[in-house]
């Protein structure tokens, strides 16, 4: 009995010592795991992975900066020429649109068609009479200016002329391809009259002044400012107004080989010049730009004031409403029938070939 006792507290404590043992080799294993723990966790963090760097946006481009142009532009020294170009030169348009404009002085349209041919002028003002030589070939419209439906004549009453009748015989000077002629025309038509009635003596503007003044013709059809020039000159000078029953317009033109080559430029210049339009066609301007133009002319701007009641001057809106319900591209339809009735134009037309409706469209568009 006692050595089975003794038998099992030997096994008893075997037990103990075993579990005591897988204690100490845990708590071992704890302390160690934990003290690692602790090492790591006082360890400095390694950096995370840097996250690829946000690409910033290109700054957008740009537009390039629009080249600037420099253009010889024509004009005859008048307000009807001047009125509109002058108002956006003053208001910085075309410098806005790069244009650089330098102004020419001519006498009349044939002779600056004459200096675009020759290479010296890029683009012009023309009045009526000029336009027979855009139907023929020789020019391209691409802006309307102004539309008027009565001409004037001055007669020299010390001449014995008083009336349109009156011409039967007489020496009347005009200026061949302009709106002289067209004026003169319409002066003899209204009277019954012919060409062939009168004694027509073909001259430039400021020839007619002289011959007036010099009484060595008996009257003449001019336009301002050379029409003021002879009133002021001669006491017995009176100016004839008499209605047209047609339509007189004046323009803007350039060669049709340089409205091939700048479209651009041509956008560019009317965008410019509508904005003149829109500005000094309104009456309460009409002050501002005769200003503008008596200093261009060198000229007294209370006598320049009259020259405002010469036409019915284009807006911006006129224009694109006119485009809109074809009222401009009658008004042109209208002026060329005129030019093929009185022989100066052989036969129609197709207006698109010298009126560019899509430039006067593309420059109204914004």
């Amino acid at each position: 009995m006692k050595k089975f006792f003794a038998l099992l507290l030997t096994a008893a404590m075997t037990i103990s010592l075993a579990a005591c043992g897988s204690s100490k080799d845990d708590t071992a294993a704890n302390s160690s795991a934990a003290t690692e723990t602790k090492e790591s966790s006082t360890e400095e963090a390694a950096p995370a992975e840097e996250a690829a760097p946000v690409e910033e946006e290109a700054p957008a481009e740009e537009a390039a900066p629009v080249e600037t142009v420099k253009l010889n532009v024509a004009y005859m020294p008048n307000y009807a020429s001047l009125w509109s170009v002058l108002t956006a030169m003053d208001k910085g348009y075309f410098e806005e649109e790069g244009l650089e404009i330098t102004l020419w002085e001519f006498a009349d349209g044939p002779s600056e068609i004459a200096a675009m041919e020759g290479g010296s002028i890029d683009l012009a003002y023309i009045g009526h009479g000029a336009h027979r030589l855009c139907i023929n070939g020789q020019a391209t419209i691409f802006a309307p200016s102004s539309v008027h439906s009565t001409d004037r004549i001055i007669l020299l009453t010390s001449h014995g002329l008083e009336t349109l009748d009156d011409l039967a015989g007489k020496k009347v000077a005009y200026n061949g391809g302009s709106s002289s002629e067209t004026a003169l025309n319409g002066a003899l038509a209204a009277a019954g009259l012919t060409m062939d009635d009168i004694e027509a003596y073909e001259m430039d503007a400021t020839n007619m002044v002289a011959a007036m003044n010099s009484g060595s013709v008996d009257a003449c059809t001019a336009w301002n400012p050379y029409s003021v020039q002879i009133l002021n000159n001669n006491e017995d000078a009176v100016e004839l107004e008499f209605s047209t029953n047609a339509v007189n317009l004046s323009s803007w033109i350039c060669l049709p080989s340089y409205a091939e080559a700048n479209h651009d430029v041509l956008v560019r210049f009317s965008r410019a010049l509508y904005k003149g339009m829109q500005f000094a066609s309104q009456e309460e301007n009409w002050d501002y730009a005769v200003g503008l133009y008596a200093k261009q002319c060198a000229k007294d701007k209370e006598s320049c004031l009259v020259e405002t009641g010469d036409a019915t001057w284009f807006s911006a809106d006129d224009v694109k409403t006119g485009i809109e319900d074809n009222t401009m591209q009658d008004y042109y339809t209208k002026q060329q029938q005129m030019f093929i009735d009185s022989g100066d134009v052989e036969s129609e037309v197709p207006l698109e070939n010298y009126v560019l409706i899509d430039v006067m469209r593309e420059a109204l568009a914004d």
